[in-house]
């Protein structure tokens, strides 16, 4: 997948093209099935099946935080866009000269001027220009005056349930991470380079990989049964199951939550190494234990517990 940072002089390949408007924070079941859509009316026209996004995300913009909301950075975004099919990603820079942008200015400079699309699928609710007073009627309205076509794809739902971004957040922030795997169609997995830590784990003999959450939402504190992926160079190299603790480790007043992980049959080292760590499932909150010997006891029974369950998932 062709990623391009800019909507000014597209190569030919992907003009025409069939376009997803959205954030596609945590390319949920929804944004999926809206991709697929495109994809389709892509392979009706013989044109390139295209996304575009904006980087940051525009809430991030508006109404900064010191504590990131996103399911997904960019690198895990566009990975799990490219493993969809698409042909190319416009990450447009979303800052001031963007957000002042009429609707009518975004419709003609970025999709007709710079991008000139064939057609763009968007969803139901989707909103956009300065005020956010852009929608799907105008979308329509100016696709018919401007020559492309225009495709509102409804949202997916799952029973009574709109699947959505928000409630997929809130999922993972109340220890649900099996209901964010219901919602996104895949594990929500965090990922990082591995750090040096303090060693503790190490000296009880359960060396820990541990890892900052940035540019990330922060799931609820606690030991969780986990999926872990070695990468290298976007590629994965190596599968372990695991067991891992999110948290500030009230034994150690830790002032900066760490995700430590611990992986089952594994024996190397992982300082440097990018690490990807699936949450299968929530064990436990953390706990303030009286000594190391109780750690490393109630570490056993954590391990056991994570590979009773992963023993039973079977995605």
């Amino acid at each position: 997948m062709k990623i391009f940072r800019h909507y000014r002089d597209v190569p030919g390949a992907y003009q025409g093209a069939v376009v997803a408007v959205g954030n596609f924070d945590g390319v949920h079941r929804g944004h999926q099935a809206l991709i697929a859509e495109a994809g389709r009316k892509a392979q009706e026209r013989g044109a390139a099946l295209c996304v575009l996004a904006f980087e940051p995300h525009p809430q991030e913009f508006f109404r900064p935080s010191p504590q990131s909301f996103r399911l997904t950075p960019f690198r895990v975004k566009a990975r799990l866009l490219a493993e969809l099919g698409v042909d190319a990603m416009f990450a447009l820079p979303f800052d001031a000269q963007l957000a002042t942008k009429s609707a009518q200015e975004f419709v003609l400079d970025v999709l007709v001027g710079g991008l000139a699309v064939g057609c763009v699928v968007v969803g139901g609710d989707f909103q956009f220009g300065k005020g956010r007073a852009g929608n799907t009627t105008v979308l329509a309205y100016m696709g018919e005056m401007e020559g492309f076509g225009v495709e509102i794809f409804d949202a997916v739902s799952d029973g009574d349930e709109k699947i959505s971004s928000t409630a997929i957040r809130a999922a993972l922030r109340e220890g649900r991470p099996q209901e964010a795997a219901r919602l996104l169609g895949h594990h929500w997995a965090v990922e990082a380079r591995v750090e040096h830590g303090d060693k503790r784990g190490r000296a009880i003999g359960v060396p820990t990989a541990n890892m900052r959450l940035v540019d990330c939402l922060h799931p609820a504190f606690g030991v969780y049964a986990v999926r872990a992926s070695i990468l290298e160079d976007e590629r994965v190299v190596a599968r372990h199951n695991g067991v891992a603790n999110f948290g500030i480790r009230p034994m150690f007043e830790s002032k900066v939550p760490l995700l430590e992980t611990l992986l089952f049959d594994f024996a190397g080292d992982l300082y440097g190494k990018h690490l990807s760590v699936e949450l299968i499932a929530y064990l436990r909150p953390e706990m303030n234990l009286p000594d190391l010997a109780s750690l490393k006891a109630q570490i056993a029974k954590d391990a056991e517990a994570a590979k009773a369950i992963l023993a039973k998932v079977t995605i």
